[in-house]
């Protein structure tokens, strides 16, 4: 009886005590750390590839081939800039006042080129003024190293730009008045060329065939002929065609030409031989 009132009590205290023990605030669960959301970093974007895009460089052209029958020859462009003057015996190549003689009646030139000789008879009652300025560019020696920068099959072979962008400025600011066409612009026959009224200067072209009817009316009077050496002229390289550029003559020089156009032929020498 005892025995069992003594477990009665101890199983009373063991409920009394596992009550007490759950009341109260409960303890803070732990905190679960979790790492923030990785910020979004906008992605590099890589530069794009040379040439990929963007403005294409400029392509460079080259100038329509003239046709023979509606072609002139070609304008002398505008004053360049820049140059230097080459060593020249006569001070007349730079300074056109100093060569104003008096052509005679008649002579006759030699041209000596890279493709041979011809020989070109003026005569002065065809353009005096035309005959003048080319008597008195022979003479002070003007033609050495000028390129046939011009020569197209069946029209015009073309030269006078002188190889020194100083001589070529000096002369383009000396030029001479038109004249009247008296003898025109048949095979042969030696001409100036220009680019308007009265900008006649130091370019000429030998006709390589009659273009009496295209250039007659558009005054372009002949001053003399080639009376020998017309194969030599018509063999001067022409493979060139409209190509060399005139501006760039004119402002760098036969070092523009000798380095684009290398078979290009020059005038070696002219002289007056009569």
């Amino acid at each position: 009886m005892r025995i069992a009132l003594r477990h009665l009590l101890l199983l009373s205290l063991s409920v009394l005590l596992l009550t007490g023990c759950s009341g109260g605030e409960e303890a803070p669960a732990a905190e679960i750390e979790s790492p923030p959301a990785a910020s979004s970093t906008p992605a590099e974007t890589p530069p794009p590839e040379e040439g990929a895009g963007g403005e294409d460089s400029p392509a460079e052209t080259t100038p329509p081939a003239a046709s023979a029958a509606t072609s002139s020859p070609s304008p002398e462009p505008d004053e360049p800039t820049g140059g230097t003057m080459t060593t020249d015996p006569n001070p007349a190549v730079l300074d056109p006042s100093q060569a104003t003689e008096q052509a005679p009646a008649t002579f006759k030139t030699r041209f000596e080129t890279t493709r041979g000789d011809f020989v070109v008879q003026v005569t002065r009652d065809w353009s005096p003024l035309g005959a003048d300025r080319f008597y008195n560019l022979v003479r002070i020696g003007f033609f050495q190293d000028i390129a046939f920068f011009r020569v197209l099959q069946g029209f015009i072979v073309q030269f006078g730009i002188h190889g020194d962008p100083d001589v070529a400025t000096a002369w383009r600011g000396a030029p001479i008045k038109d004249e009247a066409v008296v003898q025109g612009n048949r095979r042969g026959r030696l001409v100036y060329a220009k680019a308007g009224p009265n900008t006649r200067t130091t370019q000429f072209f030998v006709n390589l065939v009659d273009n009496s009817a295209g250039l007659d009316p558009q005054g372009f009077p002949s001053f003399g002929e080639v009376i020998e050496g017309m194969d030599v002229v018509e063999q001067l390289y022409g493979g060139y065609g409209e190509r060399p550029n005139q501006g760039l003559i004119q402002s760098q020089g036969n070092p523009y030409l000798k380095k684009d156009f290398p078979r290009l032929d020059y005038i070696v020498k002219a002289e007056i031989i009569e």
